[in-house]
């Protein structure tokens, strides 16, 4: 009769750990979420102009062209592109070919892009297509920048 409540505590205690781990876990996943996503990030934007190069990376001179240049035409022009050098994700290579939708923080106006470059202004290098959709009312053409948040997503197909 002694042994039962022992047996009890450690098995209370093995539920304890478990409980922790999948504490530790939801907040591994939080956290890598909220990484995925970036608010009050400046958007410039760069002469691209994909369509009049028939989206080819490498005449864009684009760092993602070593990975990208060979993916077929319908990829490449799907999504408007975009250097990306934000403080929040993943950098260089392992940015390539990841989409991100672009919110400009002051008309709520979105584009998804996709990301072919990477730049050293701290945030976004957008194409000046993208930027100008986003730029609706002129004003970061005006200022040479927009605001902007992004947020990782899926690229769909």
């Amino acid at each position: 009769k002694y042994e039962e409540p022992v047996q009890t505590f450690r098995g209370n205690e093995k539920k304890r750990e478990k409980l922790r781990v999948c504490i530790v876990v939801i907040a591994c996943v939080v956290v890598s979420a909220a990484a995925q996503s970036a608010s009050n990030v400046t958007a410039t934007y760069h002469y691209y102009n994909p369509q009049k190069i028939s989206w080819d990376l490498n005449a864009a001179s684009a760092y993602c062209a070593t990975w990208d240049a060979n993916r077929p035409l319908a990829w490449r022009r799907r999504y408007g592109w975009t250097a990306f050098c934000g403080a929040v994700s993943p950098q260089d290579q392992a940015a390539c070919s990841r989409c991100s939708r672009v919110t400009n923080s002051g008309s709520g106006t979105q584009a998804t892009v996709r990301i072919v470059d990477k730049c050293s202004n701290g945030g976004l290098d957008l194409d000046v297509n993208v930027f100008n959709k986003l730029d609706k009312n002129r004003n970061g053409n005006a200022r040479g920048h927009l605001t902007v948040r992004y947020d990782f997503v899926k690229c769909g197909h």
